[in-house]
């Protein structure tokens, strides 16, 4: 008998179905896999498009210029991003900040197409960013209580 000010019994399947959490449409193995795939993605295509830009489409000199060397730094985490060593992921999350900033500024400084090439850098350097946090922090280890 239901009495007033308190909540209706449930059945089983109806109490089941009221506390169940829904489950995220991405999570453990398939994201960490997706992420691993976008940041290994961005980062080929910035060095992709560090190197494009300084030797080809749009150089400080005609024929290309040394600055092209700073994709050199890019190809230092490749490895470890390939194999999906946690430690990589941390690390290079401080180093894509150098391009960031790059991006940033020679986005506000350059007009043509440095600065949309200014602006595909910005970009990319986000999103590996993100890519690489979110792998460390959904492969962090969990930490065990203190006695």
């Amino acid at each position: 008998m239901h009495r007033p000010g308190q909540a209706p019994r449930r059945n089983g399947r109806e109490a089941r179905a009221l506390n169940a959490t829904p489950k995220a449409p991405l999570s453990g193995a398939p994201l960490r896999v997706l992420l691993r795939r976008t940041a290994t993605a961005s980062l080929l295509a910035l060095i992709a498009l560090c190197l494009a830009w300084e030797l080809w489409l749009a150089p400080l000199r005609p024929g290309g210029s040394l600055i092209a060397l700073k994709a050199l730094p890019l190809a230092l985490p490749l490895p470890g991003i390939l194999e999906g060593r946690r430690y990589t992921y941390q690390w290079s999350s401080m180093l894509i900040l150098a391009y960031f900033a790059e991006g940033v500024t020679r986005v506000w400084s350059e007009r043509g197409l440095s600065q949309g090439l200014a602006l595909a850098e910005t970009a990319l350097s986000v999103v590996f960013f993100v890519a690489v946090v979110a792998y460390a922090r959904l492969t962090r280890p969990e930490r065990r209580p203190r006695a």
